[in-house]
């Protein structure tokens, strides 16, 4: 024989069960993840701003802080030197060097000067303007061949000039410079000064001079090939570098002495230019200077420089978005600037209230502190908050095994609370933000939905767990964690039975009140002094706290429908004699209704008696019997003085009839979409009784006819479930005492009582109260209200003279 096993071997038997172990698992992985939501490896940041440090706080490592004016200072250092980013349009200046080329190519190709095209030459050379008008314009096609050279004449002694001549060249000056004779006699216009032939004949012969050495560089192909090159090599640093009419930045928008220039279209293509190097005054110099170099000084750089000097202009604007990519890359390069502090220095002064920059101060040594924080104290540190989270898991589950076994073995619950702790942490977390501080907040919905769905005590045991974990998590304190859990413990006593819309609210608001007070008393005891931050900050508590009782008001109908719980008020909606169902039950079995309402008046007292839900024990009896609004003319309180359907069937058949309203009643209340409470009581509320007068009726023809083979009872039954509520089994007892009393001949006290406790120990010794968790006390209690219910209803009357007995 084995002896009796001890609590340990006991406990690991029960834990090694698949149902413990599946429970198990769930709660180690919402530890799991509750330690990732509070990164428990790390410890919390546990300072806030305008909170007061009493004793002072120094750092304990060195750590930096960015010097945000020294680092702004510098990169606004390193933009001024930036190199502004021009884009390069060769475009003009190709067109001033083609240009160029070809006005001189137009030269060479004429022989002489009369053969020239005047508007080229004239571009190169306008001082030979004059001549250029008075010599005859070829005709198109006519090919003017050059003089001969002049033929230089004989070393001879010259002849000696006669009157004679003298005479024949005055004359013939004076003939030239005499007008036309004008045939109409009018005086004739005012013609512009001609030169004289003397001053004609020498500008045409240094216009022809000039003609032919300019045309002497460049008249054959050989010396145009080479003028061409000579040009290209003077124009390509312009080509390049470009030419600035002027500088387009400002001095604090980039460097003055230096630019990037690079081509129009091809922005990779960067080439450095010197700012004196291209603006336009340099650039026309550094030409001439080239044009020099190129094709040695004198009349012909002079007339080629001439020509380009005035067509040539600025070919260079600002590319704005390449130059803000450069300056981008100039501050990303600048290093940023730091103040340094070394370990042991004074951080906050003792009793000083926080303020922002101290409290980013405190954020980067934190930072500081977790960049250095060993492997060891990171994994030591979450195996801590891993073992708080089981010892949590660990009370809770005892508490459920004691008292909420029905919770604990249904997984759907366990795995709902789980899921609710999880998502509380991880709304709090979130609003626990320097922003809102309105962690309080989803903690205490989360307390009035546990209230709600599952029980006060429980909710009260889980808001402190959860509180806890908050105030570890999150690096608060004791004044926090009081703070939390007297508001979420007010809140919870508080509520009760919601029966108005408002009850939430005034609980928000009470709740409220005892939150600020309790944060301003915890505080004090922190040695926090009594200052505006401290009342705002509690006042601010007590309206998170007011907005968690509106809050839960529009999430009520929710939480009723997930967890399958009703409140008083969405009782007393259902409840309402305006319902459509009571409608039809009123239409269709009057009889049936008022015995609903009967039921219902003494049901609800003795549920009240014993501390169960009255209000659901009669919203429950009004629609206990709607089944029988299907067949009203088959029970006895909508016959009137119709015959009895019965006596034309037999027992079988009546208790078939009498069976199904049941059924047929919760398939009503499921089609008017009831609640599932309410649905549980009308199938549970004749349990697995037997219907004792069709089954008497039964036997009775059994025993009369020896040909029969018996009865079974179990064809009598009702399918039940039987009451697995407090509220079921009331209703039970109420609805059998309330038709069973309407038989009795003389309802007296003595009669009423005695019928009370028959139909309670027919049913206690029946085991329909089983599975309901009614004790015999409350049983007693029951009775005892039933008993004072029913007589109040039968109370005697004074009789009167002209009364007669019906």
């Amino acid at each position: 024989m084995e002896g009796p096993q001890g609590f340990w071997g006991h406990l690991l038997e029960t834990i090694s069960r698949s149902e413990v172990l599946v429970r198990l698992g769930l709660c180690l992985l919402a530890g799991l993840t509750l330690l990732i939501l509070l990164h428990g490896w790390s410890q919390p940041f546990a300072f806030r701003l305008g909170t007061v440090a009493p004793r002072g706080v120094v750092s304990r490592l060195p750590f930096e802080k960015p010097d945000l004016d020294r680092t702004r200072a510098a990169q606004e250092r390193a933009t001024s030197q930036v190199r502004v980013v021009y884009i390069q349009d060769r475009g003009p200046i190709l067109r001033i060097r083609d240009g160029l080329k070809n006005r001189v190519a137009e030269i060479a190709a004429a022989e002489t000067l009369a053969a020239v095209s005047r508007d080229a030459w004239l571009e190169f050379a306008p001082d030979t303007a004059a001549v250029l008008e008075r010599l005859p314009v070829p005709a198109p096609g006519t090919v003017v061949k050059p003089p001969d050279p002049p033929i230089a004449p004989e070393p001879t002694t010259p002849p000696a000039t006669t009157p004679d001549d003298i005479g024949l060249a005055a004359a013939v000056t004076s003939t030239e410079d005499q007008p036309e004779p004008n045939p109409t006699g009018d005086e004739a216009p005012a013609q512009p000064a001609q030169p004289s032939v003397t001053e004609f004949a020498r500008q045409k012969i240094e216009a022809e001079q000039a003609f032919t050495a300019f045309r002497s560089r460049v008249g054959t192909k050989e010396k145009l090939l080479e003028f061409n090159k000579a040009i290209d090599r003077a124009f390509a640093p312009l080509e390049a570098q470009g030419v600035l009419e002027k500088i387009q930045h400002g001095l604090d928008e980039g460097s003055q002495t230096e630019i990037d220039v690079h081509p129009l279209g091809n922005a990779t293509e960067m080439l450095r230019a010197q700012v004196a190097d291209v603006l336009l005054g340099e650039a026309k110099i550094r030409l001439k200077s080239r044009l020099t170099e190129e094709l040695g000084a004198g009349p012909l750089t002079d007339r080629v420089f001439n020509w380009v000097d005035p067509r040539l202009t600025g070919s260079l604007e600002v590319d704005s978005e390449a130059t803000s990519r450069a300056k981008a890359e100039a501050i990303e390069k600048t290093p940023k600037q730091f103040v340094r502090y070394a370990a042991g220095d004074l951080l906050v002064p003792a009793g000083k209230e926080i303020t922002s920059e101290e409290l980013t101060l405190l954020k980067l040594e934190h930072e500081e502190a977790l960049r250095q924080q060993p492997v060891g104290e990171r994994i030591g540190r979450a195996a801590s908050l891993l073992g708080l989270f089981v010892a949590m898991f660990t009370l809770a589950g005892f508490y459920l095994h004691l008292h909420h076994r029905d919770v604990l073995l249904d997984l759907g619950h366990v795995a709902t609370l789980l899921v609710l702790v999880i998502a509380t942490t991880a709304a709090c977390s979130f609003a626990a933000g320097d922003a809102w501080r309105a962690e309080i907040l989803p903690l205490l919905v989360f307390a009035m939905t546990v209230a709600i769905a599952y029980d006060e005590d429980l909710a009260l045991l889980l808001v402190a767990e959860v509180a806890l974990v908050l105030v570890v998590g999150l690096g608060q304190g004791l004044a926090d964690y009081i703070t939390l859990t007297a508001a979420a413990a007010a809140t919870i006593f508080w509520m009760g039975q919601i029966r108005s819309r408002s009850k939430l609210i005034y609980v928000g608001l009470w709740a409220g009140a005892v939150a600020t007070t309790t944060q301003i008393g915890a505080n004090l005891l922190a040695e926090h002094p009594l200052d505006l931050y401290l009342l705002f900050e509690a006042a601010r508590t007590g309206v998170w706290t007011l907005l968690a009782g509106f809050l839960m008001t529009g999430l009520l109908p929710f939480v009723e429908k997930t967890f399958g719980v009703l409140t008083d008020l969405s009782l007393l909606e259902i409840g309402d004699v305006a319902h459509p169902l009571l409608q039809e039950l009123v239409r269709r079995a009057p009889g049936t209704y008022n015995h609903s309402i009967n039921v219902a008046s003494i049901g609800e007292a003795a549920a009240d008696a014993i501390g169960a839900r009255g209000l659901l024990v009669r919203v429950g009896a009004y629609f206990h019997d709607v089944g029988k609004m299907l067949k009203p003319a088959y029970y006895v309180e909508n016959q009137g003085r119709q015959e009895n359907r019965h006596e034309a069937l037999v027992p079988a058949m009546s208790s078939l009839i009498i069976i199904a309203h049941v059924k047929e009643g919760a398939e009503l209340a499921r089609q008017y979409n009831l609640p599932q409470p309410i649905v549980d009581l009308l199938l549970e509320h004749h349990g697995t009784t037997l219907v004792e007068y069709f089954y008497r009726r039964a036997a009775e023809k059994s025993q009369a006819d020896p040909n029969s083979g018996g009865v079974d009872e179990q064809t009598f039954r009702y399918p039940g479930p039987r009451p697995s509520t407090r509220e079921s089994a009331v209703l039970m007892l109420s609805d059998a005492v309330e038709s069973a009393s309407r038989s009795l001949s003389e309802p007296t006290p003595a009669r009423i009582s005695s019928l009370v406790h028959e139909l309670a120990m027919k049913r206690l010794l029946d085991g329909q109260f089983e599975d309901c968790g009614l004790t015999l006390e409350e049983l007693r209690v029951i009775e005892q209200s039933l008993i004072k219910s029913l007589t109040a209803v039968y109370h005697g009357r004074v009789k009167y003279p002209d009364q007669r007995t019906a």
